[in-house]
């Protein structure tokens, strides 16, 4: 499994664009899909909500990469 961390300068970022700046999604469009279709977990649970608003440590794991967020 591969892991990456996503830097943020703000207090939260929202789960499609967490799989927008680290490249897994290439639009929004690809990243409302998969996150619809129960392809990404937060947390270590499914999460279908692309506007999940994502904070310093949280985790996101799609296509075997796993993304922390980090301030």
């Amino acid at each position: 499994m591969k892991s990456e961390t996503i830097h943020i300068d703000t207090e939260y970022i929202r789960l499609q664009d967490v799989l927008k700046l680290s490249g897994l999604a290439a639009t929004g469009g690809m990243a409302k899909i998969v996150i619809q279709n129960g392809e990404v977990h937060v947390n270590g649970e499914v999460c279908t909500m692309r506007g999940k608003k994502l904070r310093d440590g949280d985790t996101v794991l799609y296509d075997g990469v796993l993304l922390t967020v980090a301030t």
